[in-house]
C-alpha cells in the first residue's frame, strides 16, 4: 500500500538559529540517481530478516551512518516482522546483532491523554499492509489512526507523524528504555520546540562499560504549554526536566492537530555531548522530511550504483541488492561534525584528516565484510582502519568487539590481526604502516592488565609458552564479556590464523626476526590436532586432550565443533591436508561435511534440512553450517584439493537460503557479514585467506557484473565479470580468461585486480579440469 500525506515545509533557518547560536548549514540535497531499467534501491528489501532471527532491521539510515532510526516491537533485538505492535522509533540499531543493543530513545506518536510511562503498554498495534521500507526511509500506518514515516541524514534521524484532527496529539520520547540496560538519563524540555536527554547505559549480551548518547531533538512547530515530563509511573505536566537512575524517564510533547495534521522532528545524536549534538543538528537539520529522504535515497542509489549485475532471476536481483545494501550499514560514523568522538578511555578527541567510526563486530566482518569495504568502499576503510587504530592510541589496546565507545569482549580470538592486515594488504594503511604494526605486535605478543576492560588476547601467556589456548571449563570470567579460555581450541585456531597474517605483515615491512617468530606461531594449529580422532580437540591446562572425542560433541570451540572449525587453517591447507591422511582423504571428509551427494540430488533441500539446524543451534553436528561464521570459507577449501568445481555446488546451494522474505536471512547478519558473503559469492570473488590479498574464485551467478572501482587505489575505475550462460545447471567453469587471456588458477591477487579490466568464465553443464592443476590452488602462506 502507497500512502503519501501531505507534507509541511521545511523548518526556517532563523528558527533553529535562535537555538543553537548561528546559522544553519544545509547541504544540498543529491539527485537521485537512475540505473537502467529502474532504480536499484528499488529492489532492495529492508525487512529481509527480520524473521527467524537475522535480527536485522527496516528502518532509515544512510551509508555507514550514526543513526539508524527504526522501529522497535518488542523483540531482544528490536524488530520481528512476526510481531504486532510498536513500542516506538528508536535511533540506535545494528544490523543482526545476537543480543539486544542499541534502541535508544524510542519515540512513538500517540492522541489523548498520557496515562502509560511504559512502552510495552502504550505501543501501538500496527499491520504490514499499512507498512514500508526503501534504503533510506520507512514509514507505517498504525492502528491509531496516525501514520509515521522516518528518515535520516549521518547524524540525525527525521521523523513525519501525520495525527487524526485533535487538540491531544502527543509525541512521546522515551530516554529510559532501550533494548538493554539503562543506567541513568537526563530529559530537559529547552524551549517550545526543542528537547534535549542524555541517556547513560550499559550491556551487550551482558553488563559491559557504560556509555552515553546525547540527543537533541528539534520540533518544526511549537508544542503546548500543556507538555511535560513523566518518571517512574508518575507523569507531571508543565514539568520541564526530568532525572532518573535506572527507572523510566521521558517527555511528552503536546501539539493541536485540527487545523495542521502533521508534525515533524529531527534528532541528532552525538556520543561526545550535547554541544556535538546540536552541532550535529545545526549541521545536517533544518529540512523538510520530503527533502532528506530524496538525499538519502539519493546516497543509497549511488552506492549500489557501484555494482551492476546482469542476468538472474528478480529474486536472485533482489536478494543480492538487499545483501549489497545491508554490507554497508556498518560500521558507523562515530564523530561529531567538528570532528570530536568520545574515545575508549573516555576522553574527548578529535579525528584530523580522517572521519571516526565505531562499532566493530570483528569476530565476523574480519571474513568477509571487511574485504568487500575494501574493495567498493575503500576511502571508508582507510577511515575505519584508521579509527582501530585510534581506539589503541586511546585506550591503550585494540579492540575485540567494540560498541559505541566501549569494549564489550564479546565473542573470542584475535579478529583484529586480520582486520588490519586485510587493510594493510589492500593498501589502505599507505603512511601508517608501521603505526599499524606497533600496534599489531604489542597485541599479538601481550595480554591487557587487569585494570584494562579489553580482554585482548586472554590466553596469550599459555599460548606463547605451550603453544595453545587451554580449554579451563568453568573458570570464572575475570571480566565482562566471553572469554578466551572457555573456547581454548577455537582460539588457538583464531590465534594461529591472526599470527600468519602478521607474519606477511612483518615480513614486507622488514622484521625479519618477527616474521619468523609469527610465522612458526602460525603452525600451532598443529598443537590441537588429535592424531586418534584425526580433528582438532581442545586441550585442558595439563595439555591433556579433554571432551568428547566425537569431533560432532567437541567442546571448547565457540558457536561451533571440531568438524566446522578444521577448515579454518587458511594459512596452510596443504598442512591440514597431509594432517587428514591425504588429498583423498581431505576430499571424502569434505564431501561428508557438505552431504555431498545429497546436495547434487538437491541443493536446496540439503541447505534447508541438512546443513541448517536453528537459528542458534550451533553444537552437536558434524555438518557444514551456513548460518554461522566459524566456516563461511569452508566451501572454498576444495580450491586446495583439486575439485574447484565442488566449491561452486556448494556455494551455489548456500545462496538459495538467502531469499527475499522476511525469513530470508541465513542466520544474524552480524554487521553485514552474511550478507557480504552473498554478494562475494555472487559475483564469484571471494576472500579465501582473510587478512592477506588473496581472492577465490568460483562461478557468477550473474552473466554479468560491472563494478566501479576508486581509480586511488585501481587504476581502471571498473572491473568486468562475465559468465554467460551461467544458470543452475550450468554452472561449471571450463575456462577462465583475464582481459583475454587464460587464466588457469582458482585465485587472484589485490595486485591482480589492479591492474585487469575483466575476468571471464566459460561455463557448461559438467565439471572439467580447469583449475584442478596443484599450481591452480591458493599458496599456502610461508
Amino acid at each position: 500500500m502507497t500512502w503519501i500525506p501531505r507534507i509541511r515545509g521545511a523548518v526556517t533557518a532563523a528558527a533553529v538559529a535562535a537555538l543553537l547560536g548561528g546559522a544553519l548549514a544545509v547541504p544540498a540535497a543529491q539527485a537521485t540517481g537512475q540505473h537502467g531499467g529502474g532504480r536499484l534501491t528499488d529492489l532492495v528489501n529492508p525487512f529481509i530478516g527480520t524473521e527467524n532471527e537475522g535480527n536485522t532491521y527496516p528502518g532509515a539510515a544512510v551509508p555507514f551512518g550514526m543513526v539508524q532510526l527504526s522501529p522497535d516491537t518488542g523483540h531482544n533485538t528490536g524488530y520481528d516482522h512476526s510481531d504486532t505492535h510498536i513500542r516506538g522509533f528508536s535511533s540506535i540499531h545494528l544490523s543482526g546483532v545476537g543480543c539486544g543493543l542499541g534502541g535508544d530513545l524510542p519515540v512513538l506518536p500517540t492522541t489523548g491523554e498520557v496515562t502509560e510511562t511504559d512502552y510495552a503498554e502504550y505501543a501501538a498495534e500496527f499491520s504490514h499492509d499499512e507498512e514500508q521500507a526503501a534504503p533510506g526511509s520507512y514509514q507505517v500506518g498504525l492502528k491509531t489512526g496516525i501514520h509515521a514515516a522516518l528518515t535520516a541524514t549521518e547524524r540525525t534521524g527525521v521523523q513525519r507523524y501525520t495525527f487524526p484532527a485533535t487538540d491531544k496529539a502527543n509525541v512521546l520520547l522515551n530516554a529510559g528504555q532501550s533494548l538493554h540496560r539503562t543506567l541513568s538519563t537526563e530529559v530537559e524540555i529547552l524551549d517550545s520546540r526543542t528537547v534535549r536527554t542524555a541517556i547513560t547505559g550499559s550491556g551487550f549480551c551482558q553488563d559491559t562499560e557504560p556509555y552515553t548518547l546525547y540527543t537533541v531533538t528539534r520540533f518544526d512547530r511549537p508544542f503546548e504549554k500543556a507538555s511535560g515530563t513523566w518518571k517512574g509511573a508518575t507523569v507531571t505536566e508543565g514539568s520541564r526536566s526530568s532525572t532518573a537512575g535506572e527507572e523510566r524517564n521521558g517527555a511528552f510533547l503536546r501539539f493541536d492537530t485540527r487545523r495542521d495534521r502533521t508534525v515533524e522532528a529531527t534528532t541528532a545524536l552525538s556520543y561526545v555531548d550535547a554541544k556535538g549534538a546540536a552541532l550535529n543538528l545545526r549541521a545536517e537539520g533544518g529540512r523538510s522530511y520530503r527533502s532528506v529522504e530524496r538525499a538519502a535515497r539519493a546516497a543509497w542509489e549511488e552506492r549500489l550504483g557501484q555494482v551492476r549485475a546482469q542476468g538472474g532471476s528478480e529474486t536472485l536481483r533482489r536478494t543480492f541488492y538487499s545483501s549489497l545494501y545491508r554490507s554497508f550499514l556498518a560500521p558507523n560514523i562515530g564523530s561529531d561534525v567538528d570532528g570530536r568522538y568520545t574515545g575508549w578511555d573516555q576522553h574527548k578527541h578529535r579525528a584530523k584528516g580522517f572521519t571516526y567510526y565505531q562499532n566493530w563486530s570483528l569476530w565476523d566482518t574480519y571474513r568477509t565484510q571487511a574485504q568487500l569495504l575494501a574493495l567498493l568502499a575503500p576511502r571508508e576503510s582507510r577511515d575505519m582502519a584508521l579509527s582501530v587504530l585510534a581506539v589503541d592510541e586511546d585506550s591503550g589496546w585494540l579492540p575485540k568487539w567494540g560498541y559505541g565507545t566501549v569494549e564489550t569482549n564479546i565473542m573470542t580470538g584475535d579478529p583484529v590481526t586480520p582486520f588490519l592486515t586485510n587493510a594493510y594488504q589492500q593498501g589502505l594503511l599507505k603512511g601508517h604502516e608501521e603505526r599499524a604494526y606497533r600496534a599489531l605486535k604489542k597485541n599479538a605478543d601481550g595480554v591487557p592488565p587487569a585494570d584494562s576492560p579489553p580482554v585482548g588476547r586472554e590466553a596469550n601467556k599459555e599460548y606463547l609458552k605451550d603453544g595453545f589456548a587451554p580449554y579451563l571449563k568453568g573458570r570464572p570470567h575475570a571480566k565482562p564479556g566471553d572469554s578466551d579460555y572457555d573456547h581454548g581450541a577455537s582460539a588457538t585456531l583464531e590465534y594461529a590464523l591472526s599470527d600468519a597474517m602478521l607474519a606477511q605483515m612483518a615480513g614486507d615491512l622488514g622484521h625479519r626476526a618477527d616474521a619468523e617468530r609469527y610465522a612458526e606461531r602460525a603452525q600451532n594449529y598443529r598443537r590441537i590436532f588429535d592424531s586418534s580422532t584425526g580433528f582438532f580437540r581442545a586441550r585442558d591446562g595439563e595439555g591433556a586432550f579433554t571432551g568428547p572425542a566425537d569431533p560432532a560433541k567437541s567442546e571448547g570451540f565457540h558457536e561451533g565443533t571440531s568438524w566446522q572449525y578444521q577448515w579454518l587453517v587458511p594459512q596452510d591447507l596443504p598442512g591440514m591436508v597431509d594432517l587428514i591422511g591425504g588429498t583423498d582423504a581431505t576430499n571424502a571428509r569434505l564431501d561428508s561435511f557438505f552431504a555431498y551427494e545429497e546436495l547434487l540430488k538437491d541443493p536446496e533441500k540439503t541447505a534447508r534440512e541438512v546443513w541448517v539446524n536453528g537459528p542458534y543451534d550451533y553444537y552437536n553436528a558434524d555438518k557444514y553450517n551456513p548460518q554461522n561464521e566459524p566456516d563461511l570459507i569452508a566451501p572454498y577449501t576444495y580450491l586446495s584439493t583439486g575439485q574447484p568445481w565442488k566449491t561452486t555446488d556448494v556455494v551455489h546451494a548456500a545462496l538459495t537460503l538467502f531469499t527475499d522474505a522476511p525469513t530470508g536471512m541465513t542466520g544474524n547478519d552480524d554487521l553485514g557479514t552474511m550478507s557480504a558473503w552473498n554478494v562475494l559469492s555472487s559475483i564469484g570473488v571471494f576472500p579465501v585467506q582473510p587478512g592477506t590479498d588473496t581472492w577465490g574464485l568460483s562461478t557468477p551467478v550473474f552473466e554479468r557484473v560491472d563494478i566501479r572501482l576508486d581509480r586511488r587505489y585501481y587504476p581502471h575505475g571498473r572491473l568486468t565479470v562475465k559468465a554467460p550462460g551461467t544458470s543452475g545447471t550450468a554452472r561449471y567453469i571450463q575456462s577462465a580468461r583475464v582481459d583475454g587471456e587464460e587464466y588457469g588458477k582458482t585465485y587472484l591477487t589485490t595486485g591482480d585486480l589492479r591492474g585487469m579490466r575483466q575476468l571471464s568464465f566459460t561455463v557448461g553443464e559438467k565439471p572439467s579440469k580447469w583449475g584442478t592443476s596443484g599450481e591452480a590452488a591458493p599458496p599456502a602462506l610461508d
